[in-house]
């Protein structure tokens, strides 16, 4: 994995540059020991896992997972549906949100300023099993109007932040 120049301007300024860098590191290595973070950020043990500490009860690291590999998992169909919703009210939008939450397939859900309300990514075994999610789950959420699908026949990059 490359490493990512994560210097921007409207970055918090309570971040120096080893914040950046220890940022930087664990975004590509977020099992990496901490003796073998502080060789990359030029500090100490100590310091670091301080530094460490302060970034994640500050909230700029949330928290470290596994990536999975959806091939070998067997949930390699990658689709996403914009979806138009009957109401955008404060009420609906957040009915909509709520239930969104609850659908596993659904990996991610943005609002979109557009010709439509909400962007999903939706990640299933097969068309078939996406044809069922989209029918029997995604039409039924709260003020679901209408739906347009787009099939992603290759992921060229995805990565998380």
């Amino acid at each position: 994995m490359q490493d990512h120049d994560m210097h921007h301007p409207d970055l918090n300024d309570d971040l120096d540059r080893i914040d950046l860098r220890i940022l930087e590191v664990l975004s590509g290595d977020g099992r990496i020991a901490v003796t073998e973070l502080a060789k990359k950020v030029g500090l100490s043990k100590s310091p670091c896992q301080v530094r460490l500490k302060r970034l994640q009860d500050e909230g700029y690291i949330q928290g470290f997972r596994a990536i999975l590999n959806a091939a070998k998992l067997g949930l390699e169909h990658v689709a996403f549906a914009e979806v138009k919703l009957t109401d955008t009210t404060e009420k609906a939008l957040s009915a909509f949100n709520k239930a969104v939450l609850q659908v596993p397939e659904i990996e991610q859900c943005h609002m979109i300023a557009g010709s439509f309300d909400y962007l999903l990514k939706i990640r299933t075994r097969d068309i078939q099993s996406y044809r069922r999610v989209l029918g029997e789950v995604i039409s039924t959420l709260p003020y679901v109007g209408s739906t347009s699908t787009h099939v992603s026949m290759q992921s060229v990059k995805d990565e998380a932040f």
